[in-house]
């Protein structure tokens, strides 16, 4: 029992940079009492003291502003920072190492009985405000920005924004890969477009930047074929002519940029927001 407290407390130093020593995380941080009490409430609910379990989960919400159905079951090493508003169903299954910050929901999307909560893996953290919604899984190592909004299943290591939330990065390869893309073709590609004129780059997450930088990629991968396919010709037939294709003019991509401009302001007006919630 002491083990297993020692190790919520040492979770707590590892990812909040604010707790000084054992005694202020012990007796100053809500989420760490609402976990305990859980699993207080959680034993009861295991051996049918349901009643019992209810009203533990109620005092610990109206100490700690956090509500955990006491059915809810929660891995090792589990962290609620600040957590005021935290709600976390009761088919709720939290696998270890996973973090919360204030305002999360777990949440269900139907009444009827049995699994309607969400499933979150190893490693997952959930930033403010968010809402996962529905019985999918979120893969072990996923991120969850500030008030997306979640109903259907994230894949592993992947990083999810929005409403409703879109994947915006992925743990598998990169396109590159995939689509043998030379980085400095594309770049040049992507200033002949005048892509990063509104400024928004590949590394940032916004679904309508990653959009854009897949089609430059597919049209730079189209344009190596077609080359290809006329050195192949023209060494099987010394008379084929080989055409040129026209050239990209900025002026014919300007009333584009404009549309673009007008709803995507530069970087320096946008908010910061990386998904998560430091101090």
């Amino acid at each position: 029992m002491f083990a297993r407290l020692r190790e919520d407390i040492n979770s707590v130093f590892a990812r909040d940079p604010a707790a000084r020593n054992f005694l202020e995380v012990l007796t100053n941080y809500p989420g760490l009492h609402a976990l305990l009490l859980h699993r207080c409430g959680h034993w009861l609910w295991q051996k049918n003291l349901k009643w019992l379990a209810r009203t533990l989960s109620t005092f610990s919400r109206w100490l700690t502003g956090i509500e955990i159905h006491p059915g809810a079951t929660i891995g090792r090493r589990f962290f609620i920072d600040h957590g005021m508003g935290v709600v976390i169903g009761e088919t709720a299954l939290v696998g270890d190492d996973v973090t919360l910050y204030q305002g999360v929901t777990l949440g269900g999307t139907s009444w009827n009985k049995g699994k309607r909560h969400p499933t979150l893996g190893d490693g997952v953290i959930v930033g403010a405000g968010a809402k996962i919604l529905g019985p999918f899984t979120v893969g072990a190592g996923a991120k969850v920005g500030s008030n997306a909004v979640v109903t259907k299943e994230v894949p592993a290591g992947a990083t999810v924004v929005g409403i409703p939330g879109k994947v915006v990065k992925r743990a598998d390869p990169d396109v590159e890969a995939v689509l043998d893309v030379d980085p400095a073709r594309r770049e040049a590609i992507c200033q002949k477009f005048g892509f990063d004129a509104y400024g928004v780059s590949q590394d940032m997450p916004d679904p309508v930047a990653r959009s854009m930088q897949a089609m430059l990629d597919h049209m730079h991968a189209v344009d190596e074929r077609i080359e290809q396919m006329c050195g192949t010709l023209r060494k099987l037939d010394a008379s084929y002519r080989d055409g040129r294709l026209p050239e990209l003019r900025d002026e014919d991509f300007a009333e584009i940029l404009d549309d673009v401009d007008s709803c995507c302001p530069p970087r320096d007006e946008q908010p910061p927001d990386d998904g998560s919630d430091n101090r």
